[in-house]
C-alpha cells in the first residue's frame, strides 16, 4: 500500500470539501440560535401579509390595498416571489418556518461564497474573508426578501469573475439565475451592472484588433441577460426599482438602513475597512477593472449602511485571484472534490437543526409589535390611525390600514419627509394640519416620539394607552369615518 493511499484513507476529504459545509452549517446554526434577531424588522410582517394576499387572490396587486393614505395608488410588489415563499413558510410552520427559510438562504450564500473563494485562496485566507463578510453582513441578516437572493447573487457574480480569471465565453448557463433574482428582489439591475466589468476585462485582455470579436461575444449574452431580467409579472419595471428608491432623495435620511456610514466613532465597518486597506497595501496588484469594481462597491457601502453586505459578499470574489497570486493559492490537496459521506453527514445535520428550529416558538421583536396597544385601545375599530413608521408592518399584518409603512416607493420622498418632520415637531403647524387633513382618529406612536408630548397637551386628544412599546391617543370627539 503506497503512502498516497494511506494518506487518502486517513484524510478522506480535503479542506476544500469540508470548509464550505462547515461554514454553511455554522452560519445556519448561529442564525437558528439567534432566530428572533432575524425577526427584528417590521417589514417581515408586511412581506408575509403581501404574500398571503397574493396567494388568496391568485394575482399581484396593481394598486395599494393596505394603507388609507395611499389607498388605490399604483403599486406593484417587486419582491412578490420572496413574499409568497415567506407566506408559505409562515402558513406551514409559523415564525419558526420564516426563520428557517431566511437562515437557510443566508447559510447557502455563505457556503457558496466559501466554495468560490477556495478556488483561488487557501483555506486560511478564505476563512478570514468569510469571517469579515459575516461581520459586515450581520446587521442586515433579516427575514426579508434580500436574503433570499444572496445565494443567487453570489453564484452570478462568481460565474462572471470566473470568466475574468480564466477567460472563455460568457456564462450562459447562469442566465436563468436572473429570472429568479428579478422575481425575488428588486435589485436585479446590479446583476446587469456586473456584466460590464467582465466584458471590459475580456476586452483589455486582447489586442485592439480582437476587440470587435470580444464585443460580439458578450453582446448577445448581455441582451439575453436584460431579457431574462424582464421576465417578471410586471415586465421591465423591476429594472427601475432601485432608481425609484434612490429617487426618494433626502427622505432616505429618515430611514436607518439608507443612511451613510457613521464615522463619528470607531466601529466594526471602519476597522474592517482599514484592515482591508492594509492587506491590499502588502504588495497586491489589482487589475484596473477590479479596482474600479471594489471602489464602486465601497462607495455603495459608504453611501448607505444597507449596502455593506454587497461589499462583504462581492468584493472578495473580485479580489480572490489577485490575493491568491500575492499570498499563495490553495494547496494541491485543497483542490480535491467532496465525498459522499461528507455530504450525507452535512445533510443529516442540516435536517436535524431544521427540525429543532421548527419546534421552537419564535416571535418578532416586541418593539415592532404593538399588539397590546392595538387590542387595548380598539384601534381595529377606530378611524384612520397615524402610526409610527416602525409599526406599519404589524398594522398591515393585523389588517389595519396604515398611514405609512416600509414601502417607500409607494409613498414617495415628499410624503415621507412631511410625515417625519410632522411627528418630530419640526413643523408644528403642519403636524396639526396633517391630523385634520387625513381625518386622523387615533395615533399609535413609539414612546420617544416628540409628537406624543404635544398630543398630551392638546385638549381634543386623550392618551388612552401607553407601555414601553407604543403610546395611543384618541380624539375626544372622533370625526366620522
Amino acid at each position: 500500500m503506497t503512502e498516497q493511499v494511506v494518506h487518502s484513507e486517513v484524510q478522506p476529504f480535503s479542506a476544500r470539501a469540508a470548509l464550505p459545509w462547515l461554514v454553511g452549517l455554522g452560519v445556519y446554526a448561529t442564525l437558528l440560535i439567534l432566530g428572533q434577531r432575524l425577526l427584528s424588522d417590521p417589514d417581515s410582517y408586511s412581506h408575509i401579509e403581501v404574500g398571503r394576499w397574493i396567494i388568496a387572490h391568485g394575482t399581484l396587486p396593481a394598486n395599494d390595498p393596505f394603507s388609507f393614505s395611499m389607498h388605490g395608488a399604483p403599486w406593484v410588489p417587486f419582491e412578490w416571489l420572496s413574499e409568497v415563499i415567506y407566506a408559505g413558510a409562515y402558513a406551514l410552520s409559523g415564525w419558526s418556518g420564516v426563520v428557517v427559510v431566511a437562515a437557510a438562504a443566508i447559510a447557502l450564500a455563505f457556503g457558496l461564497f466559501t466554495f468560490f473563494l477556495l478556488r483561488e485562496l487557501s483555506p486560511t485566507y478564505t476563512l478570514l474573508m468569510v469571517i469579515a463578510a459575516a461581520i459586515l453582513s450581520a446587521p442586515h441578516m433579516l427575514a426579508r426578501p434580500h436574503v433570499l437572493v444572496l445565494p443567487v447573487m453570489v453564484t452570478w457574480a462568481a460565474a462572471l469573475v470566473r470568466r475574468m480569471d480564466r477567460g472563455g465565453p460568457p456564462p450562459y448557463w447562469a442566465l436563468p439565475l436572473l429570472v429568479l433574482w428579478a422575481n425575488l428582489h428588486g435589485s436585479v439591475i446590479l446583476a446587469l451592472g456586473l456584466i460590464g466589468p467582465a466584458g471590459l476585462e475580456a476586452l483589455l485582455r486582447e489586442k485592439p484588433s480582437e476587440w470587435p470579436r470580444v464585443f460580439l461575444r458578450w453582446l448577445p449574452f448581455t441582451a439575453l441577460a436584460v431579457a431574462a431580467s424582464c421576465l417578471t409579472p410586471h415586465g421591465p419595471e423591476s429594472l427601475l426599482m432601485p432608481l425609484t428608491t434612490l429617487g426618494l432623495g433626502s427622505a432616505l435620511a429618515w430611514i436607518a438602513e439608507w443612511r451613510p456610514q457613521d464615522f463619528s466613532h470607531i466601529g466594526v465597518f471602519e476597522l474592517l475597512l482599514l484592515g482591508g486597506i492594509f492587506a491590499l497595501s502588502r504588495g497586491v496588484t489589482l487589475p484596473v477593472v477590479r479596482a474600479l469594481v471594489v471602489i464602486g462597491l465601497l462607495h455603495f457601502a459608504l453611501a448607505q449602511v444597507r449596502n455593506a453586505d454587497l461589499l462583504a459578499m462581492l468584493a472578495p470574489l473580485y479580489l480572490a485571484a489577485p490575493l491568491g497570486r500575492a499570498f499563495g493559492g490553495p494547496a494541491g490537496d485543497d483542490a480535491r472534490g467532496s465525498s459522499r459521506g461528507l455530504n450525507l453527514a452535512a445533510l443529516a445535520m442540516l435536517v436535524a437543526m431544521s427540525g429543532a428550529a421548527l419546534a421552537r416558538d419564535l416571535r418578532p421583536a416586541a418593539n415592532i409589535t404593538p399588539q397590546a396597544a392595538i387590542a387595548h385601545a380598539g384601534l381595529a375599530k377606530t378611524g384612520p390611525v397615524l402610526n409610527d413608521y416602525g409599526f406599519g408592518g404589524y398594522l398591515i399584518f393585523a389588517g389595519i390600514p396604515t398611514f405609512i409603512d416600509g414601502r417607500g416607493e409607494l409613498y414617495g420622498g415628499p410624503f415621507i419627509n412631511r410625515y417625519n418632520r410632522a411627528i418630530a415637531l419640526a413643523d408644528l403647524g403642519d403636524f396639526l394640519k396633517l391630523l385634520d387633513e387625513y381625518n386622523i382618529g387615533a395615533t399609535l406612536l413609539a414612546p420617544t416620539t416628540p409628537a406624543i408630548a404635544m398630543l398630551d397637551r392638546l385638549p381634543q386628544w386623550q392618551r388612552v394607552y401607553s407601555d414601553d412599546v407604543a403610546v395611543v391617543h384618541k380624539r375626544r370627539d372622533t370625526p366620522p369615518r
